[in-house]
C-alpha cells in the first residue's frame, strides 16, 4: 500500500501555534530532537506494508530523511485539494494500487505497529472508505490532558483519527464526489446536506451509532464506508494547540528515556 502524508499548514499570526513556528511549516516543529514530520516518516518507512510515500505541500529540498521511494506534490491551497492531488500522484506512480493510506504529519507518536494495524484492518473488507476513530476512554487513558473534542453517538463518544484508508478506484476520477466535498468545506448547510438532515437530527438526539452515521452518509454519497474503532490513541493525538505540543514533547521524551 502507498501512503500520502499531508504536510500543509503554516500557522499565521493569531494561530495558536504561530509563536512556535514563526511562519515556518507546522510539520517541521521540533519534537524530542526531530521534526514532527520525521517521526511520522520514520514509522511509515519502518512498516513493510508501505511501498511508496507521497509528501504533499513540502518542497523537495526540505531537511528530512525518507528511506522508501518518495514523491513530492506542491501545496494545492487547502486540505481537500492537497488530499486529491496526493491521490492522483499515487495513481500516476502505481496505477494498480487498490488502497491508499492517508496520514497527517501532526501525529508524531504513531508507530510502525499502528501503521500495520491500519493497513491490515482495512484489507479485511471491500469498503471504499475506512474511517478510524478513537473512543474517549482510550484517548483519556493514554493522554489524560489532551482535551480532545468528542462527538457523542449512541453509547459512545469518539474523536476522529488522522490515519485513514481510501480505495483508489473511488478517490481517483470521482469528480462529482470531490466537488461535493470541496463545495461543502466551508458551508455548514452544504455539509449537513451531504449527510442528510434526518441523519443529523438523529445524531443530535443520540439515536445513531457511529456505524449508522457512516452507513447513511455513505449511501448519500454512493460510497461504502466503514468506521473502525482503534485501540491506539496516538493516531488521533494531533498537534493543534500549544498545550498539545508540549504534552507530546514531554510524553515522547519520557518514552525515549525509558527505552535508553
Amino acid at each position: 500500500m502507498d501512503a500520502i502524508v499531508t504536510a500543509g499548514g503554516i500557522p499565521q499570526p493569531g494561530d495558536p501555534l504561530y509563536e512556535y513556528t514563526q511562519g515556518e511549516s507546522k510539520a517541521m516543529l521540533e519534537i524530542a530532537g526531530k521534526p514532527m514530520l520525521q517521526w511520522v516518516l520514520d514509522e511509515l518507512c519502518g512498516s513493510e506494508l508501505i511501498e511508496h510515500i507521497i509528501l504533499v505541500s513540502l518542497d523537495p529540498g526540505v531537511d528530512i530523511q525518507v528511506s522508501k521511494p518518495v514523491a513530492y506534490v506542491p501545496h494545492q491551497g487547502d486540505m481537500l485539494s492537497n488530499a486529491r492531488a496526493g491521490v492522483h500522484k499515487v495513481a500516476e506512480m502505481n496505477p494498480k494500487t487498490e488502497l491508499i493510506l492517508v496520514v497527517s504529519s501532526d501525529i508524531p507518536a504513531i508507530t510502525s505497529e499502528m501503521v500495520d494495524w491500519a493497513v491490515t484492518t482495512a484489507q479485511e473488507t471491500e469498503d471504499d472508505v475506512y474511517y478510524n476513530v478513537v473512543t474517549r476512554q482510550v484517548m483519556e487513558a493514554r493522554y489524560p490532558g489532551s482535551k480532545r473534542s468528542f462527538i457523542k453517538f449512541k453509547g459512545v463518544e469518539i474523536c476522529g483519527a488522522d490515519m485513514n484508508v481510501v480505495r483508489a478506484s473511488v478517490a481517483v476520477g470521482n469528480d462529482e464526489l470531490w466537488n461535493k466535498l470541496v463545495g461543502a468545506r466551508k458551508n455548514a448547510f452544504k455539509q449537513a446536506a451531504l449527510f442528510g438532515y434526518g441523519t443529523l437530527l438523529l445524531l443530535l438526539m443520540r439515536q445513531l451509532s457511529i456505524e449508522g452515521v457512516i452507513k447513511r452518509a455513505g449511501s448519500r454519497m454512493g460510497l461504502r464506508g466503514r468506521a473502525i474503532e482503534s485501540p491506539y490513541a496516538e493516531i488521533a493525538m494531533d498537534v493543534d494547540k500549544p498545550y498539545q505540543l508540549e504534552l507530546i514533547r514531554a510524553d515522547m521524551e519520557r518514552e525515549i528515556q525509558a527505552q535508553s
